[in-house]
């Protein structure tokens, strides 16, 4: 059986729009960009944010149901169902919001066909810009959907997601065993802000070397979109902490403009920490990484590795409760942005060397053990792909 195709734009409504900024002082949840994972096609991150502060892009009111499409870099695939936890939250104007009429076409499953790869190569075929590409709200409504009758809808919208929630059951065993190294830091070490096994504290600018030890992304006209080109040197950006891999990103600048940005380059070792949205996320560069300085929504810590390991640092950063105290350390005490200022106010509890190298093998072990999960989520993918082609070519 085949569907008909039918241009998304037929089957859905505008949303409501806003401007933040005529709120006065009031505050606001905000669904950025970055608020998306990637992988798990779910928004996980929220900004909070002053009206009167107000990113530019924050304008579509969303609702319950509406699908999510990020219309920058559509390769990546940006998509996210809203929940009912997300009902009349603030989107960037970089997604396209998707309502659709009810009566005519099932939300899960459209939001089943944005994440196929067909939908996908056909927003790359229509993006446009090669070192930042995007398309249009206008070319995302234009794309057709294949469309079978409600009652097929749902059926087909239900067998997809029973199969996608096996997947999302391996990705919270992946969460878990974070959780596990989480709780096996607090029994080495104890909690890092109260420090009940009396380890000597040091400011955290003490445990990083020199001048750019802690030092935050090229800020401004420093760097600018213009600058931008097909090869030479990368521009490590959030995306790359978000996801916890370097294999992804394709912004590059030349060797002039590194030279000038050079106290902004990383090398192995290094900290990324991610400034805004996925509030102090924590990425260690690994050997053999391509040359490249981080964005202005990057920070890098380079540590002193006769006092700390990089993983205990990125550890101790990430650990919920140094993540409390710089949120307590924040104006009003609520924030959505971090910025190297308030980094360096950290104290760091530093253990013996060798406790800290005892939790870097225990995290090799269940590093190990977190590849297997992930290889068996790769075969759950495949499987999936196979299933979702099937689904929408009407052999279910």
């Amino acid at each position: 059986m085949s569907f008909s195709a039918t241009p998304i734009g037929d089957l859905v409504v505008k949303c409501g729009t806003w401007n933040p900024k005529k709120n006065g002082s009031d505050e606001f949840d905000y669904i950025d960009l970055s608020s998306v994972d990637k992988d798990a096609k779910a928004i996980t991150e929220i900004e909070r944010h002053k009206c009167d502060e107000a990113p530019s892009r924050a304008r579509q009111l969303v609702a319950e149901n509406d699908v999510l499409v990020a219309t920058v870099r559509p390769n990546l695939n940006g998509v996210a169902l809203v929940r009912a936890e997300h009902h009349g939250m603030t989107a960037s104007t970089g997604y396209c919001v998707l309502r659709p009429i009810p009566e005519e076409l099932d939300s899960r499953f459209l939001f089943n066909w944005v994440k196929t790869g067909v939908f996908v190569q056909r927003m790359v075929d229509v993006a446009t810009g090669a070192n930042y590409p995007a398309v249009s709200d206008a070319k995302v409504k234009a794309s057709t959907i294949p469309l079978p009758p409600l009652a097929e809808q749902k059926r087909i919208a239900g067998i997809l997601d029973a199969a996608d929630a096996l997947r999302a059951k391996r990705r919270e065993s992946l969460a878990q065993l974070d959780t596990l190294l989480q709780s096996t830091f607090l029994h080495l070490f104890g909690d890092p802000v109260t420090n009940p096994m009396g380890w000597e504290v040091v400011p955290i600018t003490e445990a990083v070397i020199g001048k750019y030890g802690i030092k935050a992304g090229p800020f401004g006209s420093a760097l600018k979109k213009e600058d931008y080109v097909e090869s030479g040197y990368r521009v490590y950006g959030q995306e790359q902490v978000i996801a916890g891999r370097f294999d992804i990103g394709d912004y590059y600048i030349d060797g002039p403009k590194f030279r000038k940005l050079e106290n902004c380059a990383i090398s192995s070792g290094d900290l990324l920490v991610s400034l805004v949205g996925s509030f102090g996320k924590v990425l260690i560069v690994p050997d053999g990484i391509e040359p490249g300085i981080i964005n202005p929504r990057l920070l890098k810590i380079t540590p002193r590795r006769e006092l700390v390991t990089s993983l205990y640092l990125a550890t101790f950063i990430q650990n919920e409760a140094t993540q409390r105290k710089l949120q307590s350390m924040s104006h009003g005490g609520t924030m959505g942005i971090l910025n190297a200022s308030l980094l360096k106010q950290l104290t760091v509890p530093i253990p013996p060397l060798d406790l800290q190298r005892r939790f870097a093998a225990i995290v090799e072990s269940v590093e190990r053990q977190k590849a297997h999960q992930r290889a068996h989520l790769a075969e759950l993918d495949t499987l999936f792909a196979s299933l979702q082609h099937r689904a929408f070519e009407g052999e279910l």
